[in-house]
């Protein structure tokens, strides 16, 4: 079988992860890098990639590429992905799609008219005890959801010595915490319930006002040490953290809490809904355990074991129980799908995986709850 051509742009904290993940899927093969500075050879040697490309243009016009996963600052995404629909090439994008709802309005209707695949790499659909938690819902084990209540606290910018390209709104957008992670956890909330958000009411606050800004490159996660000499103090205009209040389409309410400056919290996406039968419970660091409250009867905890499942969450388990699935896993399960769906010509109808227009509804979701922060009131999602 021919193996389908594969470019990554973009070689800082994730796109190595989608190079990992791409090379534990069979007929796939990763045949060229693009990074934006003189450091793509060496990335590229470090992770065994042999073409490697400074220039986006020529990276795309080059060895025949089937399609290009996206993994660039946000600020990029429309353009890069923007130039690959236009050659034809299916696309990969990390989140956010775009940094304006107007340039995701594009992107969904230009892959559209192109008929290219496309995705946005919301991998913690792809924990197999979530698509467990949206099959129950789906069969009517969960009845009428009535609360949602979820989290996401991070602590990789603790510190006001901590500091990223994320921190600058110019190339991550107006939203910092929200738009970053709060885009996953708020992606995973209409996911699973099936219900879509339509009024938030949001209150932002940034712990650090002035943060000390690197005179030298620090990459995303790398806990490099710095001397005092070696920055410069910036002020801060994005969230550090937020609060919003949740209404759902069915007329009841959740809320959400992010932040990524909670001391100890590495990466720790929680999630709690209660319905009418009984209550989940689900949260990222222990990602093989699904809590199940009931009123009279004792509680339960599923473990990730297929043999346990519904099919449809058996589907993205690779392993049997006890053999645990983590991070790594959920890019390799969804980009199993995106490619099944790239070789057989599967139509837009029938994906699993999050597409554009995933991306685009992300994106107007952050828009109300920026609206609603500045305001400090309740706002439509339109």
């Amino acid at each position: 079988m021919k193996k389908i051509r594969i470019g990554v742009a973009g070689l800082g904290f994730i796109g190595p992860i989608h190079i990992e993940a791409l090379r534990r899927i069979p007929d796939l093969e990763v045949v060229s890098v693009h990074h934006h500075n003189d450091a793509v050879q060496r990335k590229a040697e470090q992770l065994g990639v042999a073409k490697y490309y400074q220039d986006y243009d020529t990276f795309l016009s080059s060895d025949a590429l089937d399609c290009v996963h996206i993994c660039t600052p946000n600020f990029l995404h429309f353009e890069m992905a923007q130039k690959a629909l236009a050659q034809g090439l299916h696309v990969v994008c990390e989140k956010p799609l775009a940094t304006k709802i107007s340039e995701a309005e594009e992107l969904v209707a230009l892959a559209k008219s192109k008929n290219r695949v496309n995705a946005v790499h919301f991998n913690v659909r792809y924990y197999p005890l979530i698509r467990q938690m949206k099959t129950m819902r789906e069969k009517g084990e969960l009845g009428t959801i009535h609360t949602v209540l979820g989290s996401y606290f991070q602590d990789w910018l603790f510190y006001e010595t901590d500091y990223n390209w994320r921190l600058e709104p110019e190339k991550s957008g107006e939203s910092r915490a929200v738009a970053d992670i709060g885009s996953h956890l708020l992606d995973l909330l209409e996911y699973i319930t099936g219900l879509q958000i339509t009024e938030v009411m949001a209150n932002f606050n940034t712990v650090h006002k002035t943060r000390k800004r690197p005179l030298v490159p620090v990459e995303t996660y790398s806990g490099k040490l710095l001397k005092p000499e070696d920055y410069a103090d910036v002020p801060i205009a994005t969230e550090d953290t937020a609060h919003v209040l949740l209404r759902f389409a069915n007329g009841h309410t959740g809320s959400v809490t992010v932040s990524q400056v909670a001391a100890g919290r590495k990466n720790r996406l929680a999630l709690e809904i209660s319905a009418s039968k009984l209550s989940l419970a689900w949260e990222s660091e222990k990602p093989n355990e699904l809590w199940i409250g009931k009123r009279d009867e004792a509680n339960d905890v599923l473990f990730r074991d297929p043999s346990l499942f519904h099919t449809e969450a058996s589907q993205i388990a690779s392993y049997p129980g006890g053999h645990n699935e983590g991070f790594a896993d959920t890019s390799k399960q969804l980009f199993k799908e995106v490619y099944e769906a790239i070789r057989t010509g599967r139509p837009q109808p029938e994906w699993k995986f999050p597409d554009f227009t995933a991306g685009l509804r992300e994106l107007v979701l952050a828009e109300a709850i920026i609206a609603s922060d500045k305001q400090q009131a309740w706002v439509n999602v339109s």
